[in-house]
């Protein structure tokens, strides 16, 4: 089940964080939240949205260790207009406790 978060945008980078990953599968999603995050912080998510594709398509694919790890770097600087490219709300697919 998918649930709304009621997020419309990404809060701003920490200091040590200067880019932003948004990846391109729910699978590599669901394998940084749970094999990843969990182990780190003790939770991942996993979120979806939709971002024009006029903004995206300003950056390039890249892979991240292999084919099925395909994600988008974001300076931390682009956040906020990344931000006001996202089109609708942000959807929480999954939760890792």
């Amino acid at each position: 089940m998918i649930q709304a978060t009621g997020m419309r945008a990404f809060p701003p980078r920490l200091p040590e964080q200067p880019i932003f990953y948004p990846v391109l599968t729910e699978d590599y999603a669901v394998k940084i939240a749970r094999d990843w995050n969990v182990p780190a912080s003790g939770s991942g998510h996993v979120l979806r949205f939709q971002v024009r594709r006029e903004f995206i398509d300003r950056y390039e694919v890249r892979e991240a260790g292999g084919r099925d790890h395909r994600e988008y770097w974001i300076p931390s600087e682009d956040l906020a207009e990344f931000n006001a490219a996202i089109v609708g709300t942000i959807a929480l697919v999954k939760s890792f406790p």
